[in-house]
């Protein structure tokens, strides 16, 4: 049996955790001042006058508000001259009040009103010119962009997927403290959930404990995500719609994540219950290799799309793929990591975006043979002063997956 595996029981394990949030800094507001001003430095230089914030990560990332998208508008105006402005519906003035992190002022608009002329005026006004170039949030939904785009003719709107980006995907000391909190406590949540595993077990019943043993551990809540896939299954790299029951020598896939203070964690790890074929044990080791090889890859000043190359490089030597085709590695090696778990920098074909220190990004180039079973092994890597650097450890080997 696979070292770590079997043994205990959710509820013994469940009952021995406890809260480590207390250790856990959030980010303070000196921090958001500085990513303003950063903001503000960077639509100055692209002759961007304003910055729509919509209900979304980014505007938490900029001003510490934490707001779910709906059909009604809530959002934020940075303004390069200076001005933060909340667009909310005027009930909600209040509630958004109790929310605020970063003082600011208030612009708000009546149920029967369009929200969007209300955010085209605004940023008018704060311009102090007769027109604007409005940049907007990249993941404002379609129907508010598009009201926006012909809400005045003074209003020209541009993406501000790239400027957002360049703030988001460097990561600052805190930031990079907080994504090795979570990390550390979703590793320990695998190892325990390893622990509970028996023959017969169902999936929803180690998606129920992970849930649980995140919250327990004092994350933000229940886990984000949470993949468990037993035997074939685990060939596919999202799962399967339906539950499964672990059988001896099964092949165990988990993927999972929660976030703390907001950032999240996410990390893989796959083995045997059981004793390994000769085929499960060739693809782990593969993907071991691959992994390390995305890792040694991933240096200063290289591009994204390096590591990506370089886990292909091995499994196509080894007779898999090429390219995308299965048995083989049919998604991109890896995606930056914060308030998103998915978000910039991309480790991907294609992406020449040279890599710098403060960016953060899952290493994770799965393995797949639809029919047969699958094997991901996901860390995340930071790019420090001096390369890059593990938040936690890869698994040492198919016997010893979480490193005991």
């Amino acid at each position: 049996m696979t070292n770590g595996v079997g043994g205990s029981t959710a509820e013994q394990e469940l009952a021995a955790l406890s809260s480590i949030r207390e250790q856990a800094v959030p980010i303070g507001l000196d921090e958001y001042a500085d990513r303003l001003q950063k903001a503000r430095e960077l639509m100055q230089q692209a002759g961007i006058d304003a910055l729509y914030l919509d209900a979304t990560t980014s505007l938490r990332y900029f001003t510490g508000m934490q707001c779910y998208a709906s059909e009604r508008l809530h959002g934020a105006i940075v303004s390069v001259s200076g001005e933060l402005i909340y667009v909310c519906p005027a009930f909600e003035k209040q509630k958004t009040r109790a929310e605020m992190v970063v003082e600011g002022d208030f612009a708000l608009w009546e149920e029967h009103e369009d929200p969007t002329g209300l955010v085209a005026s605004t940023a008018l006004e704060c311009t102090g010119k007769p027109t604007c170039r409005l940049a907007i949030d990249h993941q404002t939904p379609f129907f508010t962009a598009s009201r926006l785009q012909s809400a005045s003719a003074k209003l020209s709107i541009v993406n501000g997927e790239d400027l957002i980006a360049q703030c988001r995907r460097i990561k600052s000391a805190n930031e990079l403290a907080l994504l090795m909190q979570a990390k550390a406590i979703t590793l320990r949540i695998h190892q325990l959930a390893g622990r509970i595993l028996q023959a017969g077990i169902d999936t929803r019943e180690v998606q129920a404990f992970l849930d649980a043993a995140h919250i327990a551990c004092g994350m933000d809540g229940r886990s984000t995500f949470k993949i468990v896939l037993f035997g074939e299954p685990t060939a596919y790299p999202h799962g399967v719609p339906y539950a499964q029951t672990l059988a001896e020598n099964d092949m165990v896939l988990i993927d999972t994540g929660a976030t703390l203070h907001g950032y999240n964690s996410d990390i893989t790890r796959s083995y045997v219950f059981g004793e390994p074929s000769a085929r499960q044990r060739e693809i782990w080791e593969l993907e071991q290799a691959a992994q390390l090889a995305a890792f040694d890859a991933a240096q200063i000043g290289a591009p994204c799309s390096a590591p990506d190359l370089a886990a292909r490089e091995v499994i196509t030597a080894a007779g898999f793929g090429p390219g995308y085709k299965v048995p083989g590695i049919p998604h991109r090696t890896g995606h930056g990591v914060g308030l998103d778990v998915h978000e910039h920098p991309y480790i991907v074909r294609g992406n020449d975006l040279p890599l710098a220190p403060g960016m953060c990004f899952s290493i994770e180039p799965m393995i797949c043979s639809y029919g047969e079973f699958g094997v991901r092994l996901e860390d995340h890597a930071y790019i420090a002063a001096d390369g890059p650097h593990w938040f936690t450890e890869p698994s040492q080997s198919l016997e010893n997956p979480f490193n005991l």
